[in-house]
């Protein structure tokens, strides 16, 4: 349990999570305009962008191991 709260992810896993964020908020503003349009909605425009922004938070935020395939493997430290 400490381990999945320490929250630790490696550089590869940092530049993934911010290609999937940057793919997903792009993606969802597209598809919530194109919605929101359709529909003549604003309310179902913002609704549409903050579910898949909730939805891509917990895809994103918490440590998962995809994310730590190849931790860095770090010097010992001299005295």
């Amino acid at each position: 349990l400490n381990e999945l709260l320490e929250g630790r992810i490696d550089f590869k896993g940092q530049k993934r999570a911010d290609d999937i964020v940057r793919v997903v908020l792009i993606t969802s503003t597209f598809l919530s305009f194109v919605i929101g349009f359709t529909l003549s909605s604003l309310w179902i425009t913002f609704s549409t962008f903050v579910l898949c922004t909730v939805a891509l938070s917990l895809v994103v935020l918490p440590p998962w191991p995809m994310f730590n395939q190849h931790p860095a493997k770090w010097l010992p430290a001299q005295e």
